[in-house]
């Protein structure tokens, strides 16, 4: 197998175990899509057409996503404060609570890995996959 599907494999498995959890916790009503473009949106806020741009999706579907996440309290839009002409999408409160949820449940995937191939293996494998970062996510 090729190393990009040998990464999909593990990057499904948590994906699918966030959203389980989330799911479970009450955050039932957000799509994989959804959580696609979710988890771009950064600390600060991000432009729409950026989000489209990161999540590889045209910028209709992503305002659709967005409305979509906007509704159920996951997102607000704001003025951006660089150019009153634009607008930011940026985190609400629903969409923090989702975020922290999220993250408890990446960090328990990550200690079962850990667990599964030891620590050396598990920073060795946090060393290459980021040094690979440098090359492969233009969004870094």
């Amino acid at each position: 197998m090729n190393l990009g599907l040998l990464c999909f494999f593990p990057h499904r498995a948590m994906e699918a175990r966030v959203m389980d959890a989330l799911a479970a916790a009450g955050f039932d009503d957000v799509t994989l899509a959804q959580a696609r473009v979710f988890q771009r949106v950064g600390p600060d806020g991000t432009r729409l057409t950026d989000l489209a741009e990161q999540a590889r999706v045209s910028k209709q579907t992503t305002t659709f996503l967005v409305d979509q996440l906007e509704r159920a309290g996951y997102v607000e839009r704001v003025p951006d404060p660089t150019d009153a002409r634009a607008r930011l999408v940026r985190i609400a409160p629903r969409g923090r609570e989702a975020v922290a949820m999220a993250r408890q449940i990446e960090a328990e995937v990550e200690a079962e890995w850990t667990a599964h191939l030891g620590k050396r293996d598990t920073e060795t494998l946090r060393r290459i996959l980021t040094n690979l970062r440098d090359i492969t996510d233009p969004y870094r």
